[in-house]
């Protein structure tokens, strides 16, 4: 039912409101989602800025919900998602933007998109891994989706994901990897009786003084594999920094 009332909005109510109107509706769907899961949301960090994009580790299809219930967001996603039956067309009028992997021609394209949705003030959110793992670790990041901050002079700010067990033991149970089903995922999901989703925010991340993309996405990294391990501090920023223009 709630996915039908999310169908029904966006054909419905959407062409009739302003961006903001949408943006509101989207984060309220949103946070409803997680309620009727059973997953709480917390937020452990500084806010999470407009205007920037957002830069992830990934680990299941919930990451999206969860980012879209406190910022909602532009995401890029690979371009066979536009093909699916519901979810696609969901995306795809929810300001997804969709990337052919492999095509340099369409890769400008998606860099110019996203560049323009920065610059008019709106976050976009990208998981740079790839793919998803289970949580317990944070895979190589992929700088190229990084590049439109970059050429924008936009910042970035990174997010670091974890799902937690209500005595702060880590949950596998929303990992969405390997051979594991969407229907098996929710299933395991809806299993739990509780499942805490942190989300654990940067300060922002300056693309003027980061260098190159492949610094920028190393610096975003470490990040997120600080806040993970050590938990939210607000000094870890300016070590990976240093560690980033180190080689670190």
């Amino acid at each position: 039912m709630h996915l039908i009332q999310g169908v029904l909005t966006t054909a419905l109510v959407y062409p009739f409101c302003r961006p903001d109107t949408r943006l509101a509706l989207r984060q309220r769907w949103s946070r409803r989602l997680l309620t009727l899961l059973g997953i709480q949301l917390e937020i452990d960090g500084p806010p999470i800025e407009p205007g920037c994009l957002l830069v992830a580790n990934h680990i299941s299809w919930v990451d999206i919900f969860v980012i879209n219930a406190l910022a909602p967001s532009a995401f890029v996603s690979k371009a066979e998602v536009r093909a699916w039956p519901i979810v696609g067309w969901l995306a795809a009028r929810n300001d997804t933007v969709f990337l052919r992997r492999g095509s340099r021609g369409h890769a400008k394209i998606v860099n110019a998109e996203i560049a323009a949705l920065l610059e008019a003030g709106r976050n976009v959110a990208v998981f740079p891994e790839g793919t998803t793992t289970d949580g317990s670790h944070v895979l190589h990041f992929h700088a190229a989706l990084l590049q439109p901050a970059i050429a924008a002079g936009k910042p970035v700010q990174p997010l670091a994901i974890s799902y937690h067990a209500p005595d702060r033991t880590p949950s596998r149970a929303p990992a969405y990897v390997g051979e594991v089903s969407l229907i098996a995922c929710f299933a395991s999901i809806i299993a739990q009786p509780h499942i805490v989703a942190t989300i654990r925010p940067s300060t922002l991340l300056d693309t003027s003084v980061l260098g190159d993309r492949r610094q920028a996405a190393q610096t975003a990294r470490n990040c997120i594999v600080w806040a993970l391990e050590q938990g939210w501090r607000p000094e870890p920023v300016a070590a990976v920094l240093d560690s980033a223009t180190q080689g670190g």
